[in-house]
């Protein structure tokens, strides 16, 4: 990953191939960010000047790259949009930052090092500059062919992409506060954690699958003394779990269920975390049309949250337990496949008519949530790619919440929007739930086509143990970006709900569950 260093340097003396400065949308034009100060002197003080004339307006996002002068160590000056500008005595959002911090590393792709010299005026101000430039500089090149003379020096991969920028100097930082310090350290840690859940989404599926998913958690495991069980077909068969078994039986890679347990020995919560991990959905019997299919390897980005989310806990060394529990499995047609009308039994004991094979995620979350309630947590949250309805009522950038908790349905809100993931409150009527009546079995897998994704959200509470809190976010949107990147966003896996899902751990550390 893009390598974090805390410049001792000022705008003016640090040698680099690029110094990134903030730009504003003010009343009149261009507005310089604080940090800028230096490089407009360079300017002889006519750095907004010279952006207006060439068009640049500070609109978020923009950027726009200019020949440093005399006066700075660096060749490039790249000016970022922040958008409006804040209010007399206001600071930058740190979600502006963080976009800023993101559209700015992805346009210095083949740098080896920039500096930021972006608003920074406080530890939590440093740390957003710090996500968003590590998350912009993100890329997925694995399977970009092999090693050649450019890559060698550096600069593009052997598929003739360049690289990502290569290291992120971030200036007024004040390197020795500790507060600044472990700022970075935890953005580093979050960040690294995200770009895994990114790699793991955008894994072809014929690499990733349930068994592999599983060796890929059980290393991470071992490496951040983190414990790891794994239940293969023949420890899922004997504990019952006919959901995962009922969805995955159609594929030759069986399903698993995996439990990653973080401890502190001074947690006085535990977090149970709960993520969808369909490796690769067909739809199963109810096969998905055309067109629906190509990025059907998104479908375990639940699970990829949850497993970061564990991960980056116990990097940070969180003062809380924290539980993950990756329900994975492939759906695919086959002779062996679960049929429409077929009735599994889950784990709990309930049955479960199957009407549509393609509503297969939550019968795999059934399974999961059920077995995270006999360990009785203070809250579980489950993270899931789970239906397109959602997509339809709150687009491709915003995850719904759904809880059996109104005050933990509200934090858990709050906690998504303070870290810069965009996220809706959504209800649980009760009048959906008849619509999964089944004369044959407990209760159907579908119900009312209409408000889908809450009907989802219904079925997953049925599986929720009595009297723990508990909260439902379906990713379906944002965790997989299939237009141009923006901001710290890049075109594919996104990590969505990681940031969500650590803060929520901090939170319960620091006593405030919600």
């Amino acid at each position: 990953m893009t390598a974090l260093t805390l410049s001792t340097a000022g705008a003016a003396t640090l040698r680099a191939d690029a110094l990134v400065v903030g730009v504003a949308k003010g009343a009149k034009g261009p507005v310089l960010a604080p940090g800028a100060e230096a490089v407009d002197k360079a300017y002889d003080g006519k750095l907004a000047t010279v952006l207006d004339a060439l068009g640049a307006a500070g609109a978020e996002g923009e950027v726009t790259k200019l020949p440093a002068p005399d006066g700075l160590k660096v060749p490039v000056v790249l000016a970022v949009g922040l958008g409006p500008a804040p209010k007399k005595d206001e600071a930058y959002d740190a979600e502006a930052l963080r976009r800023a911090a993101g559209s700015a590393a992805r346009a210095l792709t083949g740098t080896k090092k920039a500096g930021f010299a972006l608003p920074v005026e406080s530890a939590e101000d440093a740390g957003a500059v710090a996500e968003g430039a590590l998350l912009g500089a993100y890329a997925f090149t694995a399977y970009q062919g092999g090693e050649d003379k450019l890559a060698a020096k550096g600069k593009k991969n052997g598929n003739g992409a360049k690289l990502p920028l290569a290291e992120v100097a971030l200036l007024g930082a004040k390197p020795r506060d500790k507060a600044y310090k472990a700022a970075a350290e935890r953005a580093v840690a979050l960040v690294e954690e995200i770009n895994r859940a990114r790699d793991l989404i955008n894994t072809p599926p014929n690499d990733l699958y349930p068994e592999s998913f599983a060796a890929v958690a059980t290393a991470a495991g071992k490496e951040h003394g983190i414990k790891v069980q794994v239940l293969d077909e023949k420890a899922l068969v004997k504990g019952g779990f006919g959901g995962l078994l009922g969805v995955g039986q159609g594929s030759t890679h069986g399903p698993r269920l995996v439990k990653l347990a973080y401890t502190h020995p001074k947690a006085e919560k535990t977090l149970a975390l709960v993520g969808k991990g369909i490796t690769y959905d067909s739809g199963g019997i109810s096969l998905k049309p055309a067109g629906h299919n190509e990025t059907m390897k998104c479908d375990m980005s639940g699970a990829a949250a949850v497993f970061a989310a564990v991960v980056a806990a116990a990097r940070l060394g969180l003062r809380v337990n924290v539980t993950g529990w990756l329900a994975l499995a492939e759906n695919m047609p086959s002779g062996n496949a679960t049929r429409p009308g077929d009735v599994l039994r889950m784990y709990s004991g309930k049955t479960v008519e199957v009407l549509n094979t393609d509503a297969e995620g939550r019968l795999v979350l059934g399974d999961a949530l059920t077995r995270a309630s006999e360990e009785n947590p203070d809250a579980i949250v489950d993270v899931a790619t789970l239906t397109g309805a959602m997509v339809l009522a709150l687009g491709n950038r915003t995850f719904g919440i759904m809880a059996n908790d109104d005050a933990f349905r509200t934090s858990i809100h709050e906690i998504a929007e303070e870290v810069g993931e965009p996220s809706w409150p959504m209800p649980l009527p009760a009048d959906l739930r008849k619509g999964m009546d089944s004369p044959t079995a407990d209760i159907a897998n579908i119900g009312e086509r209409m408000g889908g994704g809450l009907v989802a959200g219904l079925f997953l509470q049925e599986f929720v143990g009595e009297g723990i809190a508990w909260a439902h976010l379906d990713i379906a949107g944002p965790a997989f970006h299939e237009g141009a990147p923006y901001g710290y966003t890049p075109k594919g896996g996104t990590g969505s709900a990681v940031r969500t899902l650590v803060r929520l751990a901090e939170r319960t550390a620091d006593g405030d569950l919600g």
